[in-house]
């Protein structure tokens, strides 16, 4: 099941439409009130979410399910009108999967979602990771530094992890996007960089285990 939270009736209708014919149950909502009331009722795949809505923006409710440990890891798409680099930043460092700006592609959200569950689907791997004085443990969702809490954004955790998996691995910043937010979002590599210098910052000497390729993007570990 997939919710469409959208107030604009006929984007909504749409959306709803073409996720049906493709497979997908969907059920739209117009606001954010009707779509907490279904959510105490039944837990989706994936939420649609648009920013403006009437009730309560988009980003509140969004902060609100990333709160509640029903619903912190409940896929979430951004739609929306507003298509700067700020509000995608904004809207992704808020916990959103992906972010989509109006007027958008029926078969470009069709391709988001089916990306984004396969995300967010269970993965048999490693449980705990570990390296230069760096522990990630993937189900309890903690990291240590020399054995000291270090508590991480959910995309800073994501990041670490993908770096550590690629341990001794140059990874491109266009990759580590398309990994980590979904896609590449016109080269808008900045908030990579910013990501990577917050968990350096946080990890203290150990952070050092991540290096940058001048050029290129960045590795954890020495190089293979």
């Amino acid at each position: 099941m997939i919710y469409c939270v959208e107030d604009d009736t006929n984007i909504r209708e749409l959306v709803v439409y073409t996720l049906e014919t493709t497979g997908f149950s969907t059920q739209g909502f117009p606001d954010g009130k009707s779509f907490f009331q279904a959510l105490n009722q039944e837990l989706p795949e994936l939420v649609l979410l648009d920013i403006m809505l009437p009730d309560e923006v988009g980003l509140t409710i969004l902060k609100k399910l990333r709160a509640s440990a029903r619903t912190q890891d409940l896929p979430v798409i951004m739609l929306t009108a507003k298509g700067t680099e700020y509000d995608k930043v904004i809207g992704l460092d808020s916990g959103a999967d992906d972010y989509i700006a109006k007027p958008f592609g029926m078969m470009e959200l069709i391709s988001r979602i089916k990306a984004v569950l396969r995300r967010a689907a269970p993965k048999a791997d490693t449980t705990e990771l570990a390296s230069h004085g760096i522990t990630l443990d993937v189900e309890r969702y903690r990291v240590t530094a020399e054995s000291e809490p270090v508590t991480l954004t959910f995309k800073e955790f994501e990041l670490l992890r993908y770096l550590m998996e690629n341990e001794g691995i140059v990874l491109t910043r266009d990759k580590i996007l398309e990994t980590i937010w979904g896609y590449d979002f016109d080269g808008e590599t900045r908030t990579v960089d910013v990501h990577i210098r917050s968990l350096r910052q946080k990890l203290g000497d150990c952070g050092q285990a991540i290096a940058t390729v001048r050029g290129v993007g960045y590795r954890f570990g020495d190089a293979k």
